[in-house]
């Protein structure tokens, strides 16, 4: 087993792209721009907020990105009555991983104060020994928040596993050296996840636990020099993978 399970929380952990699609919809009406469909909206669930509204934009109009993000907060808080509940098994998957010895963190595309409440709002913080958000370093796929992760807690890339439900979440983990598992009932259609090679998918919480188990019969990666060898390329690709997600299908 590994130890320790990186995970993405929007999508993932918590069942908020309606509430995502909604706000981010109203935030470009607000600012008389053209509503992107939801699922443009969906394809940049996972990046830091302002990079997302970025993508959504038109080359000319990237320059209101910030302003674009500004409303999306306010109006991603006024839709509080809309339902962003954990997914199905979601916090029995937390007890029985965190019962096992097994560390976990989460990696995020929120910001610090979206997540603290959300974690807050769900009642399962005290399962996370550590969390970053997108506020925190350079958005996702870039591997800054797992590098950070991995260090403070001192568990090399080959015992952690990231799980995740979009290209965004892989592409950390694989610029960071670090095993992926795809969440394919989150954001992401299966086809994009699989495009990103993880090492496994699942496609409901409750099958995380016995697919870790199955993994943990074949090492997820050989030695340090695996490591080593695999960090020192993501190094290179996570700059690549930034550049390119802005170019992206959204």
């Amino acid at each position: 087993m590994p130890e320790l399970v990186v995970f993405d929380f929007d999508g993932t952990l918590v069942d908020s792209a309606g509430r995502i699609v909604a706000a981010m919809q109203a935030a470009f009406a607000e600012h008389g721009l053209a509503i992107p469909a939801p699922h443009a909206v969906r394809a940049v669930i996972g990046l830091e907020l302002g990079a997302a509204c970025a993508a959504l934009l038109p080359p000319g109009d990237r320059g209101r990105a910030p302003a674009c993000a500004t409303a999306y907060r306010r109006h991603y808080a006024l839709l509080g009555a809309v339902a962003t509940p954990l997914f199905a098994a979601a916090r029995e998957t937390l007890a029985a991983l965190a019962g096992q010895g097994i560390l976990l963190a989460i990696a995020t595309g929120k910001s610090r104060a979206g997540l603290d409440r959300a974690l807050a709002d769900a009642a399962i913080a005290a399962y996370f020994v550590t969390t970053r958000s997108a506020d925190e370093g350079p958005s996702k796929p870039h591997p800054g928040m797992l590098y950070d992760i991995l260090t403070e807690l001192d568990v090399r890339p080959s015992r952690a596993v990231m799980v995740g439900d979009t290209t965004f979440d892989l592409d950390m983990a694989r610029a960071a050296g670090v095993p992926a598992i795809a969440a394919a009932y989150g954001a992401h259609p299966r086809a994009r996840l699989l495009d990103c090679s993880p090492v496994a998918v699942i496609d409901a919480l409750h099958e995380l636990p016995r697919t870790l188990a199955a993994l943990a019969t074949a090492p997820l990666a050989e030695d340090q020099q695996a490591d080593e060898k695999r960090s020192e390329e993501g190094r290179g690709q996570g700059a690549d993978a930034t550049a390119a997600a802005a170019q992206a299908d959204r």
